[in-house]
């Protein structure tokens, strides 16, 4: 007599969970690797304001009757960079002026959905995501997004640990840090705004802040931090979906949840190894 197979191997005939798959394992490699080095440049919060930013270009997209994905990219790339010059020219300090903008953003958002009822019972997948409706045509964008953003790293990898690690060094050197500051900013803007149908408005800065943090307490050196901020993102991305459809709840709660139990892992890691040197 043959064993029936287990639950989650019968979820894998599935052609949803498999794009489920796909879609955890690429926004989860996508955003632990950007993560890694927006936690070295302070920069989570602001990936936090991009993607409460970016239901407001979703609303505007339904608004126009044009597709959401189409407006939400030059949104989020042009909301990115008017914040950035913001920041930089701005007397406030930068985590209360992200949360202005962020705040205001999110609620006229919320305000034009309810307004336009055709998009009111989808609300809940917005803030929270639905990555078993993400299509071949979402993976795609995010694979060609993820082997740009390695060859951009790989190429600029120089200037992205000097302008991480010691700005001040990366000017001496000759680095254009203001340039490597926006580029990077563009670049992060992408990947939110593509990963935000998978992960939803109110979890994206989870995907980014919180494997990067779990690679920098086991991590020795900048060159291993990287890769291990992506592992830790594709891998709690998968087993995440993988739960969510065995218990049948939330994909998105539930890869955040798998993170958190990622992160608490690597603080016993920690816990339990001499003080690091640093990266130096």
């Amino acid at each position: 007599m043959t064993l029936p197979p287990p639950e989650w191997l019968e979820l894998l005939r599935f052609p949803f969970m498999q794009r489920a798959l796909v879609a955890g394992l690429l926004s989860g490699s996508l955003g632990g690797l950007l993560g890694s080095v927006a936690v070295l440049r302070q920069l989570s919060f602001f990936s936090d304001a991009l993607g409460h930013s970016a239901l407001l270009g979703i609303s505007l997209g339904v608004l126009l009757g044009v597709e959401p994905t189409l407006v939400l990219i030059p949104f989020a790339v042009l909301f990115a960079l008017a914040v950035s010059q913001l920041v930089e020219r701005s007397q406030l300090p930068s985590d209360a002026l992200l949360n202005i903008v962020y705040s205001s953003s999110l609620a006229i958002a919320v305000v034009l959905l309810r307004l336009l009822s055709s998009r009111a019972g989808s609300l809940e997948q917005l803030l929270f995501g639905d990555i078993l409706a993400v299509s071949w045509g979402d993976l795609l964008l995010q694979a060609l997004l993820l082997a740009g953003v390695l060859t951009y790293l790989l190429l600029t990898r120089r200037s992205q640990i000097l302008v991480s690690l010691d700005r001040g060094l990366a000017v001496s050197q000759g680095v254009a840090v203001g340039w490597q500051r926006l580029l990077f900013v563009v670049v992060l803007a992408v990947v939110v705004a593509l990963s935000i149908k998978a992960v939803g408005v109110l979890l994206i800065s989870a995907f980014v802040v919180i494997p990067a943090c779990s690679a920098r307490l086991i991590s020795g050196s900048f060159a291993t931090y990287l890769p291990l901020a992506s592992g830790i993102g594709a891998s709690c991305g998968l087993i995440g979906l993988l739960s969510s459809g065995v218990f049948n709840l939330p994909s998105g709660p539930c890869v955040v949840i798998v993170q958190l139990l990622a992160f608490l892992a690597a603080l016993l890691v920690r816990a339990s190894r001499p003080p690091l040197r640093g990266w130096g």
